[in-house]
C-alpha cells in the first residue's frame, strides 16, 4: 500500500538518505516516517501531481498554508522519501523512486517493528479515509449513482477460494494502476481510493 518527501536543506542529508529500492519500503524507521495522516497526504498528492511538486501547489491541493507544510517535508526527506531539488522558478519535492514506480510498503507480519510500523502507517490510511468521506458526502452536488459516481463505502465479507483471491488482488492492482500512473489533466478529477483486505478468523458454524 502504500498503499501515500522533503528535505533538510543541507547536501549531507541528501547524500546519507538512502532511496528506496524500486520504491520499496521495508525499513520500521523509514515506515513510521510516514505514520502521521499529513505525511500521507503529501507523498500520495505528490505522486499524484506526477512525482514532483513545489510546496505552494502542494498548499493549494491540500487546503493548507505552505508554511505548515516544510517540518513534514524535512522529515520525509531525512527519511529518504523525498528529495528537493532547486529548479528555475522555486524548490521542488520529488519522489526518491524510479521513473514508473511508486512508494509501497512490504511488510514483515509478527512481532516485528515493521508489522508495527505498518499498522500505525495503516491507522492513518483509515482516519484519511474516514475523513475524505465524510467532507465528501456533506457537499452538495458529489455524484453517488451510475457510471460518474465518485463516493462509495462498502464493507464486503465473504469465501473465497485461492483463485478468486488472485482474482481479487489482480483487479486491487489494476485500480492501482488506474491511479498511480496518471497526470493532472485539464478534464480529469482528483480521486481518493482506500481498501482494506484481510483475512478474518473465520468461527465455525453452530450444529443445529
Amino acid at each position: 500500500m502504500i498503499e501515500q518527501l522533503h528535505i533538510l536543506s543541507t547536501k549531507a542529508i541528501q547524500l546519507v538518505a538512502k532511496k528506496p529500492a524500486n520504491g520499496i519500503i521495508e525499513d520500521a524507521k523509514k515506515i513510521a516516517v510516514l505514520a502521521t495522516p499529513i505525511r500521507l497526504e503529501l507523498v500520495t498528492t505528490i505522486q499524484a501531481l506526477g512525482g514532483a511538486a513545489t510546496a505552494a501547489e502542494l498548499a493549494v491541493q491540500l487546503g493548507r498554508p505552505a508554511d505548515g507544510l516544510y517540518y513534514h517535508l524535512r522529515a520525509l526527506v531525512r527519511g529518504g522519501l523525498v528529495e528537493e531539488r532547486a529548479e528555475a522558478s522555486a524548490r521542488r519535492y520529488h519522489l526518491t523512486v524510479p521513473k514508473g514506480e511508486h512508494l509501497s510498503l512490504r511488510y514483515k507480519p509478527g512481532a516485528t517493528a515493521n508489522a508495527r510500523a505498518v499498522a500505525r502507517v495503516a491507522s492513518s490510511m483509515s482516519r484519511l479515509a474516514q475523513r475524505d468521506f465524510v467532507r465528501s458526502v456533506s457537499q452538495g452536488g458529489t455524484v453517488t449513482e451510475g457510471p460518474s459516481r465518485e463516493l462509495w463505502v462498502a464493507r464486503l465479507r465473504g469465501w473465497v477460494d485461492p483463485a478468486e483471491l488472485a482474482e481479487v488482488n489482480q483487479l486491487l492492482q489494476r485500480l492501482a494502476e488506474l491511479l498511480l500512473h496518471t497526470r493532472p489533466t485539464d478534464t480529469g478529477k482528483l480521486i481518493a481510493l482506500h481498501w482494506i483486505l484481510a483475512p478474518i478468523d473465520a468461527k465455525p458454524a453452530r450444529r443445529k
